[in-house]
């Protein structure tokens, strides 16, 4: 067993050696990376051919191998592991590959390229079954199962279930549109793939222990179904009658069937008889389900088995083992011992149906036989056929290999007139005793394809390549065995029909071939190269015999057996009988003496005796033994039947050709039944003759070349020449074209002068048109601003002549609130004197009664007493004068100082509202306080001199009051005008309101009389003006403002209506 690992190659070979014959596993696989790490093998899949498979790693990566042709490539790295595997599409290049991501993509393996990638599984899926079309696919998962047309890639159809019951595998079954979906429960629906119709639903066995089915199989026929699961026994389901037909039980140490594979078979037309179970132990048996026999097992403890995957062919199986390798083994050579007889493993449980009770028919498995043990119920009975105890040796005779008869196998022929189709190929193997000589078709393999039939396409050219080769390599391993078949030119006529019957097992073609040369074709070489004139005389003189009058016409239109046998002998009839008329003549030719294939030969001369006797051209005749004609086969057997029987022993060819001999197991036999001499002649001649003509070809090559030389240096000059004068041709023309382009190019220079011109105009004319929208959009945006700007000075202008005409209204509210407190203390002030009146005049009165009666005390001191009252109430009327001047003032200061706060705090509220303003303004602002600064200026220098002019009146007054002042009338009538005036002069610095007193002498003389009356009005009227005078400077401030400043500048407020 050779061990091959790929490692990191993309291409390579799969053995380096050819493996064995007779060894089962052809090469085991392994990938090994970085540090020897394995890297295992998870999928296999093979294509429709069986000759080649998919594998995937657990990298990602996709191999490719080719085992006919002994390559493997890397065909697509998918980057994550993948979970199932298909190659068996419509497009033979293309396959799909189900990934971990729960994703299914197609990629094709020649161009690496992805065809298409398929979503909507919400689980990995499991398991990928290909419609036997390759147009449609199954994709499965544990929840959901979807059908899938693989031309256009689209979902056509998902299967949604509940979760209670999950989905074990869904698929199709071969050669027809039916889905199989098989579920948890262990029920089996059958559905209609166009239509999902539910066919019928396979019954779940009420009896009997269940066995959870896990692993299922469908032979090629899709009649038969087998199933397993947690349990060593097997179901086999018949898919037409939908019963359960058997129960097969695997040996103990069968626990889990994971996987069930049929092995197909050539000869057994789809339905497979050979079933592969893989358990749990790692160890997959084949057993026969009919005779339940285990025939052979692959895998074992220690190189446990993990899948497998078995050819459509049958002849290669492809098992990943439990270490992540890949054993490719060769179902033929696992095969080859099935005829000998086993120990029997298995035991057939039941051969009934569904219903039956399963409980009582529990068997005992024997090594030699099978026998049920007895059971109730209406079950099949499995019954055991035994040779006789005694046999004849007529019997050992007909006994051949596999078991059969041959004396049975004849009555069965003369029955039904053929074998059946499905056993033909076992049965001809068993009737010629093949030896299935490996070892050595091998060593006559390995000399390669003979020299004789390097060219045989040439002159046998077939369509099919796989049956040009077949007939290439049979014919070199005869050509090997025996030199004369490397002469003999009718040898390709005569194995054509049975490679082209056995081109998938050409070790068992050659074997069928040398068995009929060795025994049908005796004494054929003894004339070679001529006919064989000694058979085809045999077959004239039982012609003669049995139908003088056509031999009679056949030797006067001069028509010789060469012309009439031996196109028949030679070719084997395939010339002028259909496939199943050939196969059928066959059957009988195998089954008799080698004279019979003589003795059809004149059959069927004598079946087609009518239309020969019309016929009398040479070329007539050559035409009807080697084309097609209508003929009745079983007729013409029939009749050979009757000519070997009636044809006397003298002519018989049986007393002149040996009974069958098989050829000799181990060792092909040696032929030599031929002229050595001629043959080695002809070898010698045609060796020389290949030796001369090699010699003429070497010559004739080497003169070819030659010639070629001659011929090439000619061409070359002849080329040189030509190509000079086209080259100054070329030139001459081609300046012409270059002056031509030359003008071609000024005149589009100057076209494209005049264009750039036209265009820098026009871009010019953009430009300016651009510059001038710019300009007037520019504009536009400076009126919209200076229009919002002035829109904002207005409602700002109108917004602070608001808050100036509420201050306003609030400062002359603020001024009646004065003038009413004034009022108020002008009455307060006015009780106090007429109540300070009353106490000096009731003190007057006092003084005066007391002055009276001094008087009477006497006139000398009447002077004294007069003086000094009159002084002391001068003194105590100024006194109590000046403290009331004083309380009044510092009453009216107290009020001044309230109003002065009151319009300090508004200055202030209105100076943070000027802040606020912005920097445009601030040229206004500027010029609007000059002005104002100069007003104010002359407001405060005018309001300077008034309280100068004020200071001074009070002081000329005071003097003047100090200066005269009359006692008398200031104790009678109290406080002087003077005084008040001089009082009132500061308060008119501080407010706009004066307040003047009125006051009368408490004494009722009239000398001297100060009245406030006249003060309190010059107050107001100064304050009357000064309040016109500030708002018509306001006034023009504000209109000045308006004038000089833009419609942007936002008005600024003036220290006037601080004012």
């Amino acid at each position: 067993m050779e061990v091959t690992d790929i490692g990191n190659k993309e291409e390579g070979k799969v053995w380096h050696r050819k493996p064995t014959p007779g060894k089962s596993v052809l090469a085991t696989v392994v990938r090994t990376v970085q540090q020897n790490k394995t890297v295992r093998f998870l999928h296999v899949a093979f294509d429709t051919t069986g000759d080649s498979f998919l594998a995937g790693d657990h990298h990602g990566n996709i191999y490719f191998f080719d085992i006919s042709r002994n390559r493997f490539r890397l065909v697509q790295r998918t980057g994550q592991a993948c979970t199932a595997l298909a190659f068996s599409l419509r497009r033979t290049t293309e396959f799909l590959v189900a990934l971990v991501d729960h994703t299914i993509k197609c990629f094709d393996k020649d161009t690496k390229q992805l065809v298409s990638w398929m979503r909507g599984h919400e689980g990995a899926v499991t398991s990928i079954s290909v419609h036997s079309s390759g147009r449609y696919a199954i994709t499965t998962s544990s929840d959901t199962a979807q059908l899938w047309d693989l031309d256009t890639f689209q979902r056509k159809r998902k299967l949604n279930i509940r979760q209670s019951v999950g989905i074990q595998k869904v698929f199709f079954l071969p050669l027809s549109n039916t889905i199989l979906s098989c579920f948890s429960d262990d029920s089996i629906f059958a559905w209609e793939s166009d239509t999902l119709f539910c066919r019928y639903q396979l019954p779940v066995p009420d009896s009997g222990p269940r066995i959870f089915y896990k692993a299922f199989a469908v032979t090629r026929d899709g009649k038969s179904l087998a199933a397993g699961g947690r349990s060593n026994l097997l179901h086999l389901w018949c898919l037409e009658s939908q019963q359960l037909v058997r129960v097969i039980q695997m040996p103990s140490q069968v626990r889990t069937v994971r996987q069930l594979e049929f092995l197909p078979d050539s000869f057994d037309g789809g339905a497979s008889q050979t079933l592969g179970v893989l358990s749990q132990d790692g160890v997959m048996r084949f057993i026969n389900i009919h005779t339940c026999k285990l025939l052979f097992h692959m895998g074992s403890v220690d190189e446990a088995i993990t899948a497998v995957a078995v050819g459509p062919n049958g002849r290669h199986i492809a098992a990943i083992m439990d270490s992540g390798s890949i054993n490719i083994y060769s179902a033929q050579s696992l095969t080859q011992d099935l005829n000998k007889p086993l120990p029997s493993r298995v035991a057939v449980v039941s051969g009934g149906g569904a219903g039956h009770d399963f409980s009582n028919i529990k068997m005992k498995v024997r090594s030699e036989a099978i026998r049920p043990a007895r059971r109730s119920g209406r079950g099949t009975q499995v019954k055991i056929l035994r040779p006789p105890a005694g046999s004849s040796a007529e019997d050992k005779e007909n006994e051949l290999p596999a078991g059969l008869n041959k004396k049975r196998l004849v009555a069965l022929l003369k029955a039904f007139g053929e074998f059946p189709a499905k056993y033909r190929m076992f049965v001809w193997k068993s009737l010629l005793c093949l030896p299935e000589n490996h070892a050595a078709y091998s060593s006559l393999t390995d000399k390669g394809l003979h020299s004789a039939f390097l060219t045989l396409q040439d002159k046998y050219p077939i369509k099919s390549h796989k049956l040009q080769r077949g007939l290439q390599r049979v014919l070199s391993a005869l050509a090997h065995w025996a030199a004369i078949f490397a002469e003999v030119e009718y040898l390709p006529l005569l194995s054509f029909p049975f490679v082209k019957l056995f081109q998938n097992n050409p070790m068992l073609c050659f074997e069928v071939v040398a068995t009929v040369i060795v025994n049908w074709c005796q004494h054929w070489f003894e004339y070679f190269p001529n006919p064989p004139l000694n058979i085809l005389s045999m077959a004239e003189n039982i012609l003669g015999h049995h139908d003088k009058e056509l031999l009679q016409h056949l030797m006067d239109c001069g028509i010789t057996s060469q012309l009439y046998v031996w196109p028949l002998l030679e070719t084997m009839f395939s010339e002028v009988l259909t496939r199943d008329e050939w196969l059928r003549l066959f059957d009988n030719v195998f089954s008799n003496h080698p004279s019979f294939l003589l003795m059809a030969c004149v059959a069927y001369i004598i079946s087609c005796r009518e239309p020969l006797l019309l016929c009398s051209q040479k070329k007539d005749f050559e035409y009807f033994f080697h084309h097609r004609n209508n003929l009745d086969v079983g007729a013409m057997i029939k009749e050979a039947y009757r000519i070997t029987g009636s044809t006397p022993a003298a002519i018989h060819p049986r007393t002149l050709l040996s009974d069958f001999t098989p050829l000799t197991s181990g060792q092909y036999p040696i032929f030599n039944q031929y002229p050595e001499f001629i043959v080695e002649f002809q070898s010698r001649e045609r060796e020389r003759i290949r030796l001369q003509e090699m010699e003429y070809l070497k010559e004739r090559e080497e003169l070819s070349a030659l010639r070629a030389d001659f011929v090439r240096r000619q061409a070359e000059e002849k080329a040189y020449y030509a190509q000079q004068e086209l080259l100054q041709k070329a030139e001459e023309q081609r300046r012409n074209i270059l002056a031509q382009e030359e003008e071609k190019l000024a005149q589009q220079r100057t076209k494209l002068t005049a264009m750039k011109r036209e265009l820098k105009v026009k871009e010019l004319h953009l430009l300016d048109a651009t510059r001038r929208r710019f300009l007037k959009h520019q504009q536009d945006l400076q009126a919209s601003q200076i229009q919002r700007l002035d829109q904002e000075i207005s409602r700002k202008m109108d917004q602070r002549e608001q808050e100036t005409a509420a201050a306003v209204q609030e400062l002359e509210v603020r001024q009646m609130e004065l003038e009413v407190q004034r009022k108020r203390l002008e009455q307060d002030l006015l009780k106090k004197q007429e109540r300070v009146g009353r106490e000096l005049e009731e003190e007057v009165q006092l003084k005066m009664r007391a002055a009276e009666r001094a008087d009477e005390t006497g006139p000398e001191q009447l002077h004294g007493a007069e003086s000094n009252p009159q002084a002391l109430e001068e003194s105590l009327a100024e006194a109590y004068q000046l403290g009331l001047e004083s309380d009044w003032q510092r009453e009216v200061l107290g009020r001044l100082q309230q109003v002065e706060a009151e319009q300090e705090r508004k200055r202030n509220l209105l100076a943070e509202l000027q802040r606020k303003s912005l920097a445009e303004e601030e040229k206004l602002a500027h010029t609007m306080r000059e002005v104002a600064g100069r007003k104010w200026d002359e407001v405060m220098n005018s309001r300077a001199e008034l309280q100068e002019q004020r200071l001074a009146w009070s002081t000329a007054d005071t003097g003047e009051r100090l200066l005269h002042r009359p006692a008398a009338f200031v104790a009678a009538k109290g406080v002087n005008t003077a005084t008040a005036r001089s009082s009132a002069a500061p308060q008119r610095q501080e407010s706009a309101s004066m307040v003047c007193l009125n006051s009368t002498s408490p004494s009722g003389s009239s000398s001297t009389s100060f009245s406030l009356d006249r003060g309190r009005a010059l107050l107001d009227s100064s304050e009357r003006e000064l309040l016109k005078e500030i708002r018509e400077l306001r006034q023009k401030l504000a209109a000045r403002a308006r004038e000089s400043t833009s419609p942007s500048s936002p008005s600024v407020p003036t220290p006037s209506s601080v004012s």
